[in-house]
């Protein structure tokens, strides 16, 4: 069935189903379940709200959560008979994993005390772990990840077999177990750390968001501001996915969301399967850059850096842009390459009604970007945003029932004071505000309903926290063994080897290693080992800090759109009906700016506003890329003004490839070029015409 664009703004807000085939319960389980996951997200918000437990405590307790519910909701087979029940092996592997979680709590002071000296039964509980994590990244993520770490286990174990090169002086199983399980370098590192504070609260915040209703503004400002232009439904599609993408952070999820809705709008108005689907996973994945509510990269890239999330953010700004930018103008020029026209005028929405009626539920955004750009902490501006979203989800539903005007505006006021003695004295007022608020949709017709609404975000936020927290303690695993090893710093000074002679060969080895561990692993292990291992040498070769991750970071992105292994392009392939490989070839060639930002940040860090920047400088660098990304996209499409010959295609690719350069002349070089190609194709496309 084709979609129409009423059914798109009406998108519903299913839980993701980003990795592992999630089961479908029903009746007991289904309850147990819901009542795990709700504990999940009530003992985060504790976390969050109070600090009641110590670090390692909380990071294992997390940990904990994550295992019990990956076991009782992700089968270990696809079998059919496992998809609606839970084996009496699921339900001993969660509770046995969920109870290993409480070892760090229940003898946290012995476990001080003989640090360093772990006992025996240390050491079969710390093995129990690692193995149950195993297993439970290999449900919620498939094999490769768990193959990689494997990899890496074994290198920890007998690396002192290999050549000298790659050899080290040999560890004991004791000694890997208690760098992975005992300590905060392995399994329970800083991956692990962010995931139980930043990562979780944000992933609640966009599930709040989704079922509150900001998945339908999005799509309704999306179509009524490009609905109508040329290729109207392709551009939706970016739009709305670039939207969504700052609330969630979560590419995979974004296509299994939005794109079940924009996909099918896009075949039905004349776009192939392939480029429908190759459009929205680009679009989808470019959430991960997405300021304020980026991926979970961003969150433990600024707790690895030790640097504000705001520097992330505002590192973010211009390469996101240009990223969004790549999509719009590959789409805008493949309509005009097959004569694509936009939505009829009838089924096109008004975006500034549906902003005018709708306006609350932008108000937590917009409070959680002024709090991470005035110095709060992710961690509080989170909460902050939650409480508020909380805040309007039930006061809505009692202000539609206050018939006067005045008494709305009134009870709105109190809630605002609620939520503004947050700031002043913390958690608490706001609890005792939801409380109240609670207490009353107890009582009032339809109160109830949006209590569920609650209850189902914060089910629905643990269940989409538990592939990305799965793959921040299992990547913990390479982390300890390099930590341990010293085998990062080995690979790193290969690494300066090669940039004494040539940076950009540095880079492109990089590049090749951020793509290659793609193939198959998530973005977030992608960067912590890339980090771990190239980030420390690009920073030697002179690249700024933020920049150097960053150009890791943007990689394990497009890791996620290349063959032969492309997570997002896979995700898109089954609502798309097409090959999932032309999909990734399609996306690729959409997302040339993943490719060549990075670069000219690398060359040119006020692109990324690093270094001694200006904002003239960053205008000119800014407007070069530009330029480049319209020239590149020409050649890709073959369209500009009208269809480009052979020589303009050229021509243009030589002009694209002069301005990312930083050498000497190159800039005036690729102006020049850029002139002449554009006033070529004008005047020939002219005299067609």
């Amino acid at each position: 069935m084709s979609a129409t664009a009423d059914d798109l703004i009406h998108t519903s807000s299913e839980p993701h189903a980003d990795s592992g085939h999630q089961r479908s319960l029903s009746g007991l389980a289904q309850r147990t379940v819901m009542a795990a996951a709700l504990a999940f997200s009530a003992y985060q918000l504790v976390v969050a709200a109070f600090h009641p437990l110590s670090s390692l405590v909380m990071r294992s307790l997390h940990v904990g959560f994550l295992m019990l519910l990956v076991f009782w909701v992700v089968p270990a087979l696809k079998r059919e008979s496992w998809m609606h029940r839970i084996p009496w092996f699921d339900w001993l592997l969660g509770a046995v994993a969920f109870g290993l979680g409480l070892y760090h709590w229940i003898f946290e002071a012995d476990l001080i005390q003989r640090s360093g000296d772990p006992t025996t039964t240390d050491l079969w509980v710390g093995a129990a772990v690692v193995v149950l994590l195993f297993e439970a990244a290999r449900r919620s993520l498939g094999l490769a990840l768990p193959l990689v770490c494997a990899a890496f286990l074994l290198y920890g174990l007998f690396g002192q077999y290999l050549p000298d090169a790659i050899s080290h002086r040999g560890y004991g199983l004791d000694q890997i177990i208690n760098q992975l399980y005992l300590g905060t370098e392995g399994i329970y590192g800083i991956p692990t750390l962010v995931s139980a504070t930043y990562i979780f609260l944000f992933i609640l915040f966009g599930a709040f968001l989704e079922h509150a209703g900001m998945i339908r503004l999005f799509n309704a400002l999306a179509l009524g501001l490009v609905g109508k232009a040329r290729g109207g439904p392709a551009k939706v599609a970016v739009m709305s996915s670039g939207l969504m993408g700052t609330i969630s952070g979560s590419g995979v999820a974004n296509v299994l969301t939005v794109g079940q809705f924009t996909i099918p709008l896009m075949k039905r108005f004349g776009y192939s399967p392939v480029f429908a689907g190759a459009v929205e996973a680009t679009a989808s994945m470019g959430g991960q850059i997405m300021p304020p509510v980026m991926g979970a990269v961003a969150f433990i890239m600024a707790e690895t850096l030790n640097v504000p999330y705001a520097d992330i953010v505002k590192a973010a700004v211009i390469p996101a842009a240009l990223y969004y930018l790549t999509a719009f103008w590959m789409v805008h020029l493949e309509a005009g390459r097959k004569k694509l026209l936009g939505l009829p005028a009838d089924q096109i929405p008004n975006p500034w009604r549906a902003l005018k009626e709708n306006w609350h539920l932008a108000l937590p955004l917009a409070v959680l970007v002024w709090m991470l750009f005035h110095g709060f902490t992710p961690m509080f501006a989170g909460m902050m945003g939650l409480s508020l979203t909380a805040i309007l989800l039930l006061g809505a539903a009692i202000a539609a029932r206050m018939s006067h005007t005045a008494f709305r505006m009134v009870f709105w006021f109190a809630c605002g004071l609620g939520a503004a003695a947050f700031l002043r004295y913390g958690i608490v007022p706001v609890l005792g505000v939801i409380a109240a608020l609670v207490a009353v949709n107890l009582l009032i017709q339809g109160g109830r309903q949006t209590l569920r609404v609650l209850r189902d975000s914060l089910i629905d936020g643990a269940r989409q926290a538990l592939p990305v927290g799965i793959a921040c303690a299992i990547v913990g695993v390479i982390v300890g063994v390099l930590t341990l090893t010293g085998a990062a710093t080995s690979f790193a000074g290969f690494i300066v080897d090669i940039g004494a002679h040539s940076l950009l060969l540095s880079l492109l080895l990089t590049m090749a290693v951020c793509l290659v561990l793609g193939m198959g692993i998530p973005t977030i292990p992608n960067y912590i080992i890339t980090s771990s291992i190239a980030a420390p040498a690009l920073l030697k070769l002179g690249v700024p800090l933020i920049v150097s991750h960053m150009f890791v970071f943007y990689f394990g992105i497009m890791a996620d759109l290349t063959p032969p292994v492309a997570l997002a392009a896979f995700a898109a392939a089954s609502v798309a009906k097409a090959s999932p490989m032309r999909i990734g070839f399609k996306a690729t060639q959409i997302a040339l700016a993943g490719f060549v930002v990075p670069y000219m940040a690398v060359y040119d860090p006020q692109l990324m506003l690093q270094g001694d920047w200006t904002w003239l400088g960053v205008t000119y660098v800014t407007a070069k890329a530009v330029l480049a990304i319209v020239l590149w996209g020409a050649v890709a499409v073959g369209y500009l003004r009208g269809p480009m010959s052979v020589p303009e295609r050229l021509l243009a690719f030589a002009a694209a490839a002069m301005l990312i350069m930083a050498l000497p002349m190159t800039d005036e070089i690729g102006f020049a070029l850029a002139a002449v190609v554009l006033l070529w194709h004008g005047l020939r496309t002219r005299a067609q015409r």
